[in-house]
């Protein structure tokens, strides 16, 4: 991946997902793609499974994307929140 690329890593809430390798890959690859980086999406996912361990592939996804929580809240729905209460 090159460096301007690894500027823009999009985030993707990966923390509170099944830990499912298969899973996180999936996910990571379907934002890459959302955000415009369907070639890095396939260098990543390539990597991932030439990886030797869960670990390795963690910390490949993370050269690609921002892994963050499903529980951190998106501005959208905090905003539409406010008005139910």
């Amino acid at each position: 991946m090159n460096n301007e690329n690894k500027q823009t890593k999009p985030d993707c809430p990966l923390i509170g997902q099944d830990g499912n390798i298969f899973n996180l890959v999936g996910i990571a690859s379907r934002t890459l793609k959302r955000n415009g980086l369907s070639d890095e999406a396939s260098e990543m996912t390539a990597k991932v499974f030439k990886s030797g361990s869960y670990e390795e592939a963690l910390g490949i996804i993370g050269e690609y994307v921002n892994i963050t929580s499903t529980d951190e809240p998106d501005e959208d729905v905090e905003m539409g929140m406010e008005g139910l209460t």
